[in-house]
């Protein structure tokens, strides 16, 4: 009872925009663990970050309680992850990092999220290769075998605030900066992650706006990376459209998989993007690694990026991508076009020539989930032009997805008011 009326005196001082201390966020933090403080108080304490919002000492203090409030996993030496900030529909990258990071004999337990404010998440991607929902126990042994896997941690209690945080956060499909930084820092910090590679895109049509946010944002999350004495390397880059052309779970795990079994078909765009983020997260456990590993890469490879460009087109991220989804639960002898989507389908048609000039993400978040995603895994859109792509009158500029025909109706009719391309 103590624990609550703390917790409601602290949320009552946030709303009037006053800081709070360590013991006055834990109680808030805690109750909400426990599911005690119930949807209304946590909408409070949520929407007061959105109004007020926290201090970079009170980002720390939210991220530790939701630490210490959940349970943690402890793993020896390197521990490596990498995680975007989202808002960008497709761009699954992290179905190629990790298995390249994992081929190359680092251990990265990835720690995925649900869709809250974008079509999908990777976890609920990962979920159309294997089960994605598993206990302490099971993941210690998948990255026993591994050194890699790719679950959600929504159902063994690493950092369950931010669960509960999250479902009051959905009906408006909104999430602040600050709330993104917690979420993600106390989800890497709980899984034990102590090499750290955040992918901050921004754009007009995705979650972050301006470069100025970003660069705001990007020291934020280093400040929480320097108090959880981790490494970190925040990537800032302009977005104007997704890499790749698949929308939703089984479009995107299908592009993944065309990169990572390197077919002719496969998005050079999402695999650059891949070996960057790849190469960086290598580079930075590199460092910390014997002089020995150090030269052997320099003399084979070039550098990590050329490590990890090598570790992909040789198929070893492949292979170990089976390995990880075999020991997930999953079936391994997965090749990219198994991947099929819903087969309801409407193909959109341009009704004058020109060149796509610009790309809705926000947009596409909205038709995508119409179709059904990320529930229905078959639901999405593929982009059959992307920026500075041509397309004659009466050409297919894009196809919508359903394993629904009412949801394919409704997403169809929806394009009239939620335009995805721009063609001039």
């Amino acid at each position: 009872m103590e624990e609550k009326i703390q917790a409601l005196n602290a949320i009552r001082k946030k709303l009037i925009g006053k800081r709070l201390s360590y013991k006055e966020i834990y109680s808030v933090i805690s109750q909400i663990a426990k599911d005690e403080l119930g949807d209304i108080l946590t909408t409070y304490f949520t929407a007061s970050g959105y109004s007020k919002g926290f201090t970079n000492k009170e980002l720390y203090y939210m991220t530790r309680a939701m630490v210490e409030t959940g349970e943690k996993l402890h793993f020896r030496g390197i521990v490596a992850d990498k995680h975007s900030i989202g808002g960008v529909p497709g761009t699954r990258t992290s179905l190629i990092v990790v298995p390249i990071v994992a081929a190359c004999g680092f251990k990265i337990p990835k720690s995925s999220s649900r869709a809250i404010t974008s079509v999908d998440g990777t976890a609920d991607d990962m979920e159309v290769l294997a089960p994605v929902i598993l206990d302490k126990k099971k993941i210690y042994s998948v990255i026993k075998k591994t050194k890699g896997c790719i679950v959600w941690n929504g159902r063994f209690n690493i950092a369950p605030a931010d669960d509960y945080i999250i479902e009051v956060e959905k009906p408006l499909l909104f999430e602040s900066y600050d709330k993104v930084l917690v979420s993600i820092m106390a989800k890497k910090v709980a899984f034990g992650s102590n090499h750290v590679v955040i992918d901050l895109p921004y754009g007009k049509m995705v979650k972050v706006d301006d470069l100025k946010d970003a660069q705001i944002i990007k020291e934020k999350f280093l400040f929480l990376a320097k108090e959880f004495k981790m490494k970190m390397k925040v990537l800032i880059h302009k977005t104007d459209e997704p890499a790749g052309r698949g929308i939703g779970p089984i479009l995107e795990v299908r592009e993944a998989f065309r990169v990572l079994q390197q077919k002719k078909n496969r998005p050079v765009d999402l695999e650059v993007r891949s070996i960057n983020l790849a190469g960086t997260l290598l580079d930075l456990c590199l460092k910390d690694c014997s002089e020995k590993l150090q030269k052997t890469v320099k003399k084979k490879y070039g550098n990590a990026f050329g490590w990890a460009t090598n570790v992909l087109t040789d198929g070893l991220a492949y292979k170990k991508m089976q390995e990880i989804i075999k020991a997930q639960g999953g079936k391994s002898n997965v090749d990219s076009e198994d991947l099929k989507p819903g087969k309801c389908s409407f193909q959109i048609k341009t009704k004058k020539k020109g060149v796509v000039r610009e790309i809705n993400s926000k947009n596409i978040t909205s038709i995508a989930r119409i179709l059904g995603a990320p529930a229905q895994k078959g639901a999405g859109i593929y982009l059959n032009k992307k920026i500075g792509e041509k397309a004659k009158q009466g050409e297919t500029i894009y196809t919508l997805y359903s394993e629904s025909v009412y949801n394919l109706k409704e997403g169809k009719e929806s394009t009239e008011n939620f335009p995805i391309l721009n063609i001039l």
